[in-house]
């Protein structure tokens, strides 16, 4: 009687156990899925990666430091002549920079010193002295600043005052079809077609 029920025992105790484990047990294609997507998300990003370690657009002012004082030869109280400028890491698929010179402290607002437009990307810079002419030798053309005159007007505030002059770049993935222009043209022009831009700012006083 006794080996009966001690058989009977043994026999269940090994079904809990048989059963037990089976359902405890998590199978090795049950982590394949969790696995393969999180290399696909990993996959995904590495492009979002490289774009981010391109070259930004930069803009050097003669060899001035930002924030600094434009020196007398670029204003009305020296010779009034345009600065030197130069620029790198020009977007892909750039077909015309342009460039404007503003001073946003004006007493009467922003007053627009310089506008060069139609800059062949791979020209690299503009030398000191630019004439005052519609088209310049590189074929960039020049618009008109905030008196209606052509080309580089010098900076000369307020005496006593000091004020910004900030040179702004634009990278357009266009060439502004523009015979002559003013700022609003020019704004008018640029938008929805600006791949980048930077801007590079000094001060004077008077």
């Amino acid at each position: 009687m006794h080996i009966r029920w001690f058989t009977f025992f043994a026999v269940i105790l090994s079904a809990l156990v048989i059963f037990g484990g089976c359902t405890s047990t998590i199978p090795p294609s049950a982590l394949q899925p969790s696995s393969v997507t999180s290399q696909q998300s990993l996959y995904s990003q590495q492009p979002e990666q490289s774009a981010a370690s391109s070259g930004v657009l930069t803009l050097s002012v003669d060899s001035l430091s930002p924030g600094s004082v434009l020196p007398d030869v670029y204003t009305c109280k020296g010779a009034s002549t345009s600065p030197e400028l130069s620029w790198s890491n020009i977007p892909a698929g750039t077909r015309s920079l342009v460039l404007i010179l503003e001073d946003p402290d004006a007493p009467a607002g922003t007053f627009t010193h310089w506008l060069v437009y139609n800059i062949p990307p791979g020209s690299g810079n503009l030398a000191q002295g630019q004439p005052n002419v519609k088209v310049l030798s590189n074929d960039a053309q020049q618009g008109e600043s905030s008196t209606g005159s052509r080309g580089y007007f010098p900076p000369c505030p307020p005496i006593g005052s000091r004020h910004r002059y900030i040179f702004r770049l634009y990278a357009a993935d266009i060439t502004l079809a523009l015979p002559t222009a003013d700022r609003a043209a020019i704004d008018q022009a640029l938008n929805r077609h600006i791949l980048a831009k930077t801007e590079f700012t000094t001060t004077f006083t008077r």
